[in-house]
Formats: C-alpha cells, structure tokens, sequence
C-alpha cells in the first residue's frame, strides 16, 4: 500500500551525513548517537523539546485547546524510574531483551531482520544501515480533498421553526415519520443538537422522551443517536459495550482507535458525568490481560498528531516490531502496544510499509500469526483503522449486514458518526471491496423509515 508522499517522488533529498545522524541530527543531543549515561528521553535542549519528559504534560504538545486530560503523576500510569530512564517496552524506551541504545536492534541470538533494503543495521553505530544509510525525510501531509461528509449545514436552519415542525409530527392521532425523516435527514448535527433545547424552552416537555413514546424499534434507535453530540453519543455506545450482555470489543477498539485526542478526552468528562464512573476504571473491570491494556491505552487520548513522518524512526519501530514479534520466541505484546497506541497515525502508516519492506510480511499477517483471541481482534482493528480508515468502516459496515440479522448498533452507530466526516470515502471504498454500491447494501438489508433515515445518512447511490 503507497501513501500520499511516500517515497517522495525523485527520491529522498540529500544532506550531509549518513545513518546513525551527525552532531544536530536527530535525536538532537550532543554525543551523537547512541545516546549517553542518562537515557532517554533526552535532557533538555533534547527532543521533544520540552521539560518534563515523554509523555507531553498538561499544555504540552501537541497544542490544543484546553491541553491533554489531565495526568496522574509519570503519566499512563508508568512512572519513571530512579535515574530519569525509560521503563521496558515504553514508547521509545529499551526493549525486552534488546541491547539498550540502539533502537530496534535485534537481540542476543537473534537473527537480523530479513529481507531488509541492504540488510539490518549493524550492531556497530559508526557502520551505515539501511540501504547504506537514507537521511530523515518527512513525509508530506496528507492531502485535504475538502468536505468529505454528506451532511452539510441546512441554510437558514432555525431550531425554534424546526421543533415546531417536530411537534406538529407527534401531536394528534398518528405520527408523521416523513416530517421527521426530512427535517432530521437534511440538518447537520449542530443543527439538530439544539433542537432539544429549543424543544423544551418552546413546549416545556422533553424531546427524547416523546419521540420515544411514539416511534419504535431501530428507526427510534436512530433518530435518538442524531440529536445528541458525537462525543456524547460516542460515551453512551461505549457505556452499552461495557454493560450490555456480554462485552462488545469491536465497539471499543472501533470508537477508541478512530477518534482524535480531543474527542477522547471530551467522552472521558462525558462518560464520567453522565455515569458516575471513568471510563478507564470501567473498561478494566470487564476486560483483562493484553486486550485490557491496549483499552486503557487508548482511552487516555494522548496519541502523537504530528503530521510529519521521520523515515528513520518509522524504520526504527518496523524494526522494534519484528523483534518483538516474527523474529523471537513468543510476542512482547507490549512493545506492539506502545507503539500502535502512541505514535502519530501518519507516522504508523509509514511504519506499516517499512514493516512490509523489511520482512515481506504485512504487519496483520503478523499480527494474526503471533497473537489470539481479543487481543488480536483489538490490534488487528487498530491497524486497519490507522492504516485506512475509510476501508476499515466500510468492512464494519459490511459486517453489519452479512449474513443472518443485522447488527443494528453497528451500522446506526457507524451511518450517524461518519455521515459528516468521510462517507463518501466509505462508500468508494465499499462500492471496491464488495462490488455494490453502500447504498444497495441498505437499501437491501432494511425497511421502513428507518431504510430512508439510514439512506439519508448514506447520502447517495455510486
């Protein structure tokens, strides 16, 4: 798989020096590399240049507003050792079994990573790895193709003109499901969410509740889904997951792995004022082992959103990764989780095809053939998710609708969040992994209102 930028085309632009980087490469430290008696992550003036060490605290980067949710002291709940070193298996730090200071580096007995562009950097720092040696070159952003949702603003939408329409659907003897198809099918969610405010100061009564005491089944399920904010209708599917008969662990890792920090530490508040409870505290009391901490992980939303890529660390992690799995006896599933679940996401994609290049494997190939059960399921998801996020709910969509019963959660789940964020790259990509359009598939698959809310969402046929 190619991604945008990558390799840039003319190859990588020179500059002086070769693998491992000179004084002012990266990382940027006097005494070149491997780093010296104080471990990493590097003092200050090192990088990432800032006090307080790996992970970013409170005001960190990346800069947004409001900063990181807050951390407990040392940060994902692994302090740092006497001495300012890195714990095993830490994003970054040393790997079980690894000689320390050399990223990637394969261990005692081990055999180097095969298949590599002109073999495994050698253990001696001062020879050139890789293809003799290929200087850090960033890849290029991904490139902003504009509005990829089908749900755009209604112009000149009014939430008091629109309750009034609502109103008009329930009351009397009946109800008009068309009314509202079309004025919640044609309004974004920051049109709709005000409508219950609008709803109660208008008529004194609670939207949600009667709309439920006059629709019914999966079309009320949907409606219901479409007036909240993404970030609170995402706590309450993770809420249903945890606490429903039996753990639904594909809702997690889908919820968990798609959304961005912001996101994640907004239904972190949510989940805890709405339910008494933090997320993290609930997903360890139904979950367990490596799956249980690829969760806690994730739902700290303290993911790298870096744009750009360094080649030589994706290189680097494609080579922790091999270590850790295809090329020892048994699977550190730990250094799997520290990087899928820190590094930026253009920054996996890249290490995703360094990983390929080096073993000729494709890492959920590897992934399947070194873990089981939950924990593959979780790591498999979060690569395909990373790696292509339009393709992975396209397949969740799929999913949904083969086979006996529909699993309705899923498709209302996936239909109202992406609906305004890249649907029409799932439909594409649906329409080339299963030879219909997305639209057939639920055209086929439901009835009733609920089809043509479901249609709204999905927004056209291709």
């Amino acid at each position: 798989m190619s991604y945008p930028g990558y390799p840039p085309s003319g190859g990588y632009a020179p500059q002086p020096g070769a693998y491992p980087p000179q004084a002012g490469g990266y990382p940027p430290q006097a005494g070149g590399y491997p780093p010296q008696a104080g471990g990493y992550p590097p003092q200050a003036g090192g990088y990432p240049p800032q006090a307080g060490g790996y992970p970013p605290q409170a005001g960190g980067y990346p800069p947004q507003a409001g900063g990181y949710p807050s951390q407990q002291a040392g940060g994902w709940g692994l302090p740092f050792p006497p001495g300012g070193g890195m714990p095993q298996g830490y994003p970054g730090g040393p790997v079980p079994g690894q000689p320390q200071g050399y990223p990637g580096g394969p261990a005692p007995g081990q055999q180097p990573m095969p298949g590599y562009p002109g073999g495994a950097p050698a253990p001696n720092p001062s020879m050139p790895g890789y293809g003799g040696g290929v200087p850090a070159t960033p890849y290029s952003p991904a490139i902003n193709r504009g509005y990829r949702g089908v749900i755009k603003d209604y112009p000149g939408a009014d939430p008091l003109r629109d309750v009034e329409v609502l109103r008009k659907a329930m009351k009397g003897f009946g109800t008009d499901e068309a009314a509202i198809i079309e004025i919640l099918g044609s309004r974004s969610n920051k049109q709709r969410v005000p409508m219950v405010a609008a709803y109660k100061t208008t008529y004194g009564k609670d939207l949600f509740h009667d709309l439920k005491s006059e629709l019914t089944g999966n079309f009320e399920k949907l409606v219901i889904a479409m007036l909240q904010t993404p970030t609170r209708f995402d706590a309450s599917q993770l809420k249903e997951a945890i606490v429903g008969a039996g753990t639904d662990e594909a809702c997690l890792i889908e919820i968990l792995s798609s959304r961005s920090n912001a996101e994640i530490g907004e239904i972190n508040q949510i989940y805890k004022n709405e339910y008494g409870k933090k997320l993290e505290d609930a997903i360890i009391n139904d979950t367990s082992g490596h799956f249980r901490r690829l969760l806690v992980s994730l739902c700290q939303g303290n993911r790298d959103e870096r744009e750009q890529v360094d080649i030589n660390m994706a290189k680097q992690d494609a080579q922790k990764l091999y270590a850790a799995g295809e090329n020892k006896v048994g699977t550190d599933e730990s250094q799997f989780n520290a990087i899928l679940c820190s590094r930026s996401k253009p920054h996996l994609r890249a290490v995703f095809n360094e990983y390929q290049q080096m073993s000729g494997r494709d890492i959920v190939k590897s992934i399947c053939r070194e873990m089981s059960g939950n924990v593959e399921d979780g790591m498999v998801a979060v690569v395909k998710c990373i790696r292509n996020t339009p393709e992975y709910f396209a397949e969740r969509l799929h999913k949904s609708m083969a086979g006996a019963g529909t699993k309705d959660r899923t498709l209302i789940r996936v239909m109202v969040t992406r609906s305004e964020v890249d649907m029409l790259d799932i439909r594409q990509a649906y329409q080339k992994a299963y030879g219909k359009s997305l639209y057939t598939a639920i055209s086929g698959d439901t009835s009733g209102d609920y089809k043509k809310l479901l249609l709204k969402l999905c927004g056209g046929s291709d």
